[in-house]
């Protein structure tokens, strides 16, 4: 399955999630690219939009390949490849640091006049863009398990079938449109597939 862009994906996405509308559904973007999914999959559900803020522990001398994720906590997920491509202690705990001064950064951008949205006995939908390795969904979804929503659920367009079954374990239910097993990046089932500004994010979530 291919997708014209973003907005054709969530509307989509929205689509298969229609059983949450009129249920105040939280809808959680992880930024950036997921922002405009997620605020057109809150407005179909009639529920509330707000980011989760993670970020990918990046490999050595590749900043694109993902060796695991750091949530806004500072709990960090690896894979069990993260020593095999170079990783030591000192490198990740420099990338975690590094990670998480972003994530504080991305805080007081995005949310400078509020809180984030308590999802507490929320119905929470945490959304991207696709997923490869699944790493910043599993820390996305750990930060917010913790914080007991009374159903999680991850939604996206598009992840390698490995990667649907390690993240079904972290959510209570995984709705991903499309599951190929030639996946090589995300971008590769887009036609259309921009980077997104933090000057848009910013916009959208103060429309919100």
């Amino acid at each position: 399955m291919y997708f014209e862009n973003r907005a054709a994906a969530a509307r989509k996405l929205a689509e298969a999630l229609s059983e949450y509308c009129g249920k105040n559904p939280l809808v959680l973007a992880i930024p950036r690219g997921a922002v405009p999914m997620a605020k057109i999959i809150a407005d179909e559900l009639k529920g509330e939009l707000d980011v989760v803020l993670v970020r990918k522990v990046r490999a050595p001398g590749n900043p694109e390949f993902a060796i695991g994720s750091v949530d806004e906590t500072g709990w960090v997920y690896l894979t069990s490849y993260a020593s095999d491509v170079g990783a030591d202690e000192k490198y990740i705990k420099d990338e975690v640091s590094t990670q998480l001064e972003t994530i504080r950064q991305r805080r007081a951008q995005y949310t400078p006049v509020r809180p984030p949205i308590d999802p507490a006995g929320r119905i929470v939908i945490v959304v991207d863009d696709g997923l490869a390795t699944g790493s910043t969904m599993i820390a996305a979804l750990h930060a917010l398990r913790s914080k007991k929503p009374v159903e999680l659920i991850c939604a996206v367009p598009v992840a390698p079938p490995d990667t649907v079954e390690k993240v079904r374990k972290s959510a209570d239910r995984v709705v991903c449109l499309s599951s190929p097993i030639n996946f090589y990046a995300v971008a590769q089932f887009y036609m259309d597939f921009p980077q997104i500004t933090d000057e848009e994010v910013i916009t959208m979530l103060a429309a919100a």
